[in-house]
């Protein structure tokens, strides 16, 4: 087991949320929170999680949304926590991408032996919290950016957009991705809205479309951050 593994809590009840806190934080795991499918998807886009626990049953979307939008991108291991006890909807959340599905109540020994399990299977590797690219510096601890030394001020959406980015560093990441991902499902359409804060962020990093060393634009389809070497 690895102490500094994060842990991202996916549920909208308080409750379970400071239970589970409480459990893990126990047993050396450090613990982020969301309680709405949209904070869940952009949280996890910023923080790159080792492990996410998703409750099926959120306020503005239903679980399996969220698994399914968080395949698009992350092969992070999912552990569902759903008061949902049919073979059916177990079944359908295990094929829609996550590794270990648990029935509400349950004890916490068996929680805690689960999540031993898929971090052992994925090999409990620290995630780091800060990305480091040429002169470009990313710290999800504290929301915070600096280029070439100097600190960039960037709205808590443009730090989330850049993050995503450039975790995904020399990949294709599509527009409805992005969208739904840091907008939530009902945005996955406004390519436009995407596209005025792509163009804000190449202003603050003083990157230049047709000449990128950031943001490269692959047309129609997203964006690709470009890995040092290439820019």
């Amino acid at each position: 087991m690895t102490a500094t593994a994060r842990i991202l809590i996916v549920d909208d009840e308080a409750p379970i949320r400071r239970f589970l806190r409480v459990a893990l934080e126990a047993e050396g795991y450090g613990v982020i929170e969301a309680g709405t499918a949209r904070e869940g998807l952009a949280t996890a886009a910023r923080e790159t999680p080792a492990l996410v626990v998703l409750d099926l049953g959120l306020p503005d979307a239903d679980g399996l949304s969220v698994l399914r939008d968080l395949r698009g991108w992350s092969p992070v291991p999912v552990l569902i926590l759903s008061v949902r006890a049919d073979e059916a909807g177990k079944v359908e959340a295990l094929d829609a991408g996550a590794q270990d599905y648990v029935v509400k109540p349950f004890g916490v020994k068996e929680f805690l032996a689960r999540v031993r399990g898929l971090l052992r299977d994925r090999g409990a590797e620290a995630v780091p919290s800060a990305l480091i690219i040429g002169s470009l510096r990313i710290d999800a601890a504290d929301h915070s950016a600096s280029l070439e030394g100097a600190p960039l001020h960037l709205t808590r959406r443009e730090f989330d957009l850049l993050w995503m980015l450039a975790s995904h560093r020399g990949r294709l990441v599509t527009q409805e991705m992005i969208l739904r991902t840091i907008w939530g499902p009902a945005h996955a359409e406004d390519s436009q809205y995407l596209r005025v804060y792509i163009r804000q962020l190449r202003l603050k990093l003083g990157d230049d479309a047709t000449n990128p060393r950031f943001i490269a634009t692959e047309p129609g389809i997203g964006y690709r951050f470009l890995d040092s070497s290439e820019s």
